[in-house]
């Protein structure tokens, strides 16, 4: 591609990010900020970690009108290093031709959560191959120009390198987004989601983050992901902060209706 079409392409492809940025940026910082404050809240807390508010509000059965006083029986702290890593995020995005939506939102999320110092996030990006665009997460369009859209599917082989990152697997997401035409080894894919969860990792498996609904899928691998407690569904771009909030709070997934 000539120099000068190749910029005019990215500077189209950077206005389309930019405008989906706007729309999705600050919906997301929020209720994932929301859900990581709610997660790092403690009940044994230390006295200057002492949420006052919500330990009132969470004990006022306890008030005694004779003292005109609560005596606490539960205390709700804010949790402890407020502003350190609390989370890994692991994106892990199937860049095989069916998945070209998909790529261009999970970039711009990629980038979203990446701009959050209390998450630690890695974008993955496969087919046969496997690329780490973790360190172009600040500019999604960078991301989108070091993607080849095509070629086959090797689902096994991204998930054994997102593995291989993982430091603290009980306080870890991975986000496998894959429509799981799998042209690797399926039965290895399978017990490496199963390794990954029984080490306390949280797993999300999004057939397509766009809005176009659910894509034809493999759905022999899908039913073998929901078996180990890991439902495959379809993600819109409004849905997936929500996605990630519940993830990241370990608490059951906002799953739209397949109907």
């Amino acid at each position: 591609m000539p120099d000068t079409t190749k910029e005019t392409a990215r500077t189209v492809v950077r206005k389309v990010v930019e405008d989906l940025e706007k729309r999705l940026a600050t919906r997301t910082r929020a209720t994932v900020t929301g859900a990581l404050d709610r997660s790092a809240r403690t009940g044994r807390p230390r006295h200057h970690d002492i949420d006052w508010n919500r330990t009132i509000a969470a004990n006022l059965k306890h008030y005694l009108p004779e003292q005109r006083t609560i005596v606490p029986e539960r205390l709700v702290g804010y949790g402890r290093a407020a502003h350190s890593v609390k989370k890994e995020v692991v994106l892990c995005v199937d860049q095989s031709g069916s998945m070209a939506a998909s790529v261009v939102y999970a970039s711009v999320f990629g980038a979203v959560l990446a701009s959050m110092r209390s998450l630690d996030t890695r974008l993955v990006v496969f087919d046969t191959a496997v690329v780490d665009l973790t360190d172009q997460l600040d500019d999604p369009v960078d991301v989108l120009f070091g993607t080849r859209l095509g070629g086959g599917t090797d689902i096994n082989r991204a998930l054994a390198y997102c593995q291989s990152r993982i430091t603290r697997p009980a306080d870890t997401v991975v986000v496998l987004i894959s429509d799981l035409y799998e042209g690797g080894i399926r039965d290895e894919m399978l017990k490496r989601v199963a390794a990954m969860k029984s080490a306390g990792v949280e797993f999300v498996a999004l057939l397509a983050l766009s809005d176009e609904g659910t894509p034809a899928y493999d759905r022999d691998h899908a039913a073998s992901l929901a078996a180990l407690g890991a439902p495959a569904f379809a993600c819109t771009p409004d849905l997936f902060p929500e996605v990630m909030a519940a993830a990241l709070e370990r608490r059951p997934l906002p799953i739209p209706d397949a109907g």
